[in-house]
């Protein structure tokens, strides 16, 4: 994808962060967050930007200063971590949410994650349609107006 560089999110990026939150319509917040906000909640933008790159690490994509998407990974329990994506509505539909899944998906499996974990909103068909082709074997859930996703790390498995 030309223009867009790929890289680990840095302490730095709480600016950055908060600037994008400000170009993600309603809905790419309300199927990220599961709630509506219209200003970042307090600390909120803080807590995204504070990584250990160990049990918690962020991708950021970024367009010149700017960041468009994000994919981290959280660990939840010992060897399993929550994922999840956000891309900014002007990049979404260009692959960047796979590659930024991809590259949160390795960082976890690096830092010994065996299980990944998602919640989406039931709503929400584009987010799982990149989650069910990425993969197809997972585990989901119905639970009321969310799905949950959990699947094993196997090699095979692991998006390249």
């Amino acid at each position: 994808m030309t223009g867009v560089a790929i890289r680990v999110l840095r302490a730095d990026d709480a600016d950055r962060l908060c600037r994008m939150f400000y170009r993600l319509s309603p809905d790419t917040i309300y199927r990220r967050f599961f709630t509506l906000y219209t200003d970042p909640p307090p600390r909120a933008i803080e807590a995204l930007a504070s990584v250990d790159h160990d049990s918690r690490d962020a991708m950021v994509a970024c367009v010149g200063d700017e960041i468009v998407g994000v994919g981290r990974y959280a660990c939840v329990a010992p060897g399993v971590a929550e994922v999840a994506v956000v891309v900014e509505d002007a990049w979404q539909g260009r692959g960047l949410g796979p590659r930024l899944l991809d590259c949160a998906v390795a960082l976890a499996r690096v830092h010994g994650v065996h299980t990944l974990v998602a919640t989406v909103l039931a709503e929400n068909a584009p987010a799982i349609a990149m989650l069910r082709r990425a993969f197809p074997d997972a585990e989901w859930t119905a639970c009321g107006t969310e799905y949950e996703l959990r699947v094993p790390l196997v090699a095979e498995r692991i998006p390249a």
